[in-house]
């Protein structure tokens, strides 16, 4: 039975963290049109216990998209510069869209799991008490 529970551990943790993806890109569509926002990037870890890898996946720290800012050009805008341009943000929706899409399927797939190991435990359950 310690199988099972390890099991479904390691697929609930890989829905948090792929929960916590979705938070991030969520927050990234959100503020596609925010000047000065930078995109916000989530990487993930393999949990290590008493120096061995559990199976188990960790968000690490969030970080911030490094890459130059989109320049628009708007003269009536309140922080256009003299020249009539301000900081846009370096959010690219087709990107965020796509990460959004493989953090729903990798979601699913632990669902899927998750819920063919409780399918499985409940059998054994039922086999045990014939």
């Amino acid at each position: 039975m310690a199988d099972f529970s390890d099991a479904m551990n390691i697929t609930a943790s890989g829905m948090r963290a792929q929960a916590s993806r979705l938070r991030h890109v969520s927050e990234n569509i959100a503020n596609v049109d925010t000047p000065g926002y930078r995109r916000k990037t989530v990487s993930f870890e393999a949990e290590m216990q008493a120096g061995r890898m559990t199976g188990h996946v960790e968000t690490g720290r969030m970080r911030l998209d490094q890459s130059d800012l989109s320049q628009i050009y708007d003269p009536a805008h309140p922080m256009a510069n003299e020249t009539g341009m301000y900081d846009g943000s370096n959010v690219n929706l087709l990107i965020e869209i796509a990460d959004a899409r493989e953090a729903q399927r990798s979601y699913e797939a632990n669902l899927k799991l998750f819920d063919q190991v409780r399918q499985m435990s409940s059998s054994l359950m039922d086999l045990l008490r014939k």
